[in-house]
C-alpha cells in the first residue's frame, strides 16, 4: 500500500510507538512468567533512567553512543546501502582519537586538541568503512558480508594493538596510558559549573552535543544539498538515478565515507570523554544497536535522536533493575531490548496495513459527510 493512505505524521510517530508499546507489552508478560511484577520492574527503570541526575546523566551518555551509530546506518540506508559495520567504524575511530591523544595530549590544550581528535575519529572510521564501500562499488561484493568481515577484523586488530603495542610495560590490564587532563573532554556537570549550575556528576559530556550537532549536519545534507538529493534518490530508485546523471559507484564510496565517519565520533564519548585512555570492547555493542536505532527512528535524525534516548533509558534502567533484583538475570534486559528491536525492525510494518485501513475509513466519512 502507497504511505498516501497513511498522514506521514501518523507513519514517522505514531507506528513507531505503537510497536514500542507492543514491545513493552510482551516484555510485561516475560516478566510476569519468571514472577516479577512488571509494573514495579518498569517502574524501577524509570527511576534509574530518569529518576535522578546522575541517573539522566548515564541515559544521555549511552544516547549519544546510538545517535552516532543510528546516524551512520540511517545516512546509509538513504542510499539503498545495508552498513552493519558501524560496530568495527567506531571502534577503528576511537583508535584514531586515541593514538592522536596520545600523541599531542602533552602539546596541545583542549580547544586546539579537540578538532584534531575529532578529525582522526571520523578519518579512521572513513578509511574502515572504505574498503566496504568501495567492494560494493566496484567490484561487486555485498556490503553486508564485507561489513561484518570488517567488524571481526577491526576486534582482531584492537586485540594485537592493545596487548603488543599501546600496552604500558609491566601493566597486564591491555589499556593504553591515561591521557593527560587536558585532553580529556569536560564533563557536562563540568560545564553547567561554568554557568554556575549545580548538577551531579555522570559521564555524560560534550560529545552530547557534537552528537546533535552531527544530526543537525545529516539533516541538512540529506534534505538541503544536493549531494542529499542524489543520496535519496540512488535509494529510491538506483536505475533512475542512473539516468538522471547520478554515478552509483563514486557515491556509494562517498556515502560509505560520511557513514563510516559518524560512526567513528563515538570514540570521542568513550575514549576521549569517558575512559580517558584506550581500551578493548569499549563500542560495547552500540554499533549494532544503532542499526534498531535507525529503523526505530525511520532514518530521520530527530527520530534517531528519539530512539537514542529509549534505549539509553533501557540500558541505564536495566543496569538499575539488576541491582534492585539481584536473583534477576541482566540478560533479561537484553530480552527486552531484542523485543523492541524485533517490533519496530523485522516487525515495523505489521500493524501498517490496518492503520492504513483506518485511516481510509476515516478520510471516506469526512468526504461524505463533507458531501453532505
Amino acid at each position: 500500500m502507497s504511505d498516501s493512505k497513511m498522514p506521514a505524521w501518523a507513519n514517522v510517530g505514531l507506528l513507531p510507538l505503537l510497536n514500542v508499546t507492543l514491545a513493552f507489552a510482551v516484555s510485561a508478560l516475560v516478566f510476569m512468567f519468571i514472577g516479577i511484577d512488571p509494573v514495579e520492574a518498569a517502574e524501577v527503570m524509570l527511576y534509574g533512567a530518569l529518576g535522578y541526575e546522575e541517573g539522566i546523566g548515564y541515559t544521555l551518555f549511552y544516547a549519544t553512543n546510538f545517535i552516532f551509530t543510528g546516524l551512520c546506518v540511517a545516512l546509509a540506508f538513504s542510499a539503498g546501502l545495508f552498513n552493519i559495520g558501524g560496530e568495527g567504524q567506531a571502534y577503528i575511530g576511537g583508535l584514531g582519537v586515541g593514538l592522536a591523544c596520545l600523541a599531542l595530549d602533552s602539546a596541545l590544550p583542549f580547544w586546539a586538541l579537540l578538532p584534531i581528535t575529532m578529525v582522526a575519529g571520523m578519518v579512521f572510521g572513513a578509511l574502515w568503512a572504505l574498503i566496504p564501500g568501495y567492494l560494493q562499488a566496484y567490484r561487486g561484493s555485498h556490503i553486508v558480508i564485507t561489513t561484518i568481515m570488517f567488524n571481526f577484523i577491526a576486534s582482531s586488530l584492537m586485540v594485537y594493538l592493545m596487548v603488543n603495542v599501546l600496552k604500558l610495560d609491566g601493566q597486564m590490564a591491555p589499556v593504553s596510558r591515561v591521557f593527560e587532563q587536558s585532553a580529556q573532554l569536560p564533563f557536562m556537570h563540568e560545564i553547567m559549573g561554568w554557568f554556575g549550575i549545580t548538577i551531579e556528576e555522570s559521564p555524560l559530556n560534550l560529545a552530547f552535543i557534537i552528537a546533535l550537532l552531527t544530526g543537525f549536519f545529516l539533516w541538512v545534507l540529506l534534505w538541503h544539498t544536493r549531494w542529499g538529493f542524489a543520496i535519496r534518490a540512488m535509494g529510491s530508485n538506483p536505475t533512475a538515478a542512473r539516468y538522471g546523471g547520478i554515478d552509483p559507484k563514486k557515491l556509494t564510496v562517498i556515502v560509505m565515507l560520511i557513514s563510516g565517519a559518524m560512526a567513528g565520533l563515538v570514540g570521542i564519548n568513550e575514549v576521549q570523554g569517558y575512559s580517558g585512555q584506550i581500551k578493548l570492547d569499549f563500542v560495547a555493542g552500540y554499533g549494532f544497536t544503532g542499526i534498531a536505532v535507525a529503523l526505530m527512528g525511520r532514518g530521520h535524525p530527530v527520530g534517531i535522536i528519539l530512539a537514542s534516548i529509549l534505549f539509553g533509558l533501557l540500558f541505564q534502567g536495566g543496569a538499575e533493575l539488576a541491582f534492585e533484583y539481584p536473583e534477576l538475570d541482566r540478560n533479561i534486559v537484553v530480552v527486552v531490548q531484542a523485543l523492541v528491536i524485533l517490533f519496530c525492525g523485522a516487525l515495523e510494518y505489521m500493524l501498517k496495513p490496518y492503520m492504513e485501513k483506518f485511516f481510509a475509513a476515516v478520510s471516506s466519512s469526512k468526504q461524505q459527510t463533507a458531501e453532505a
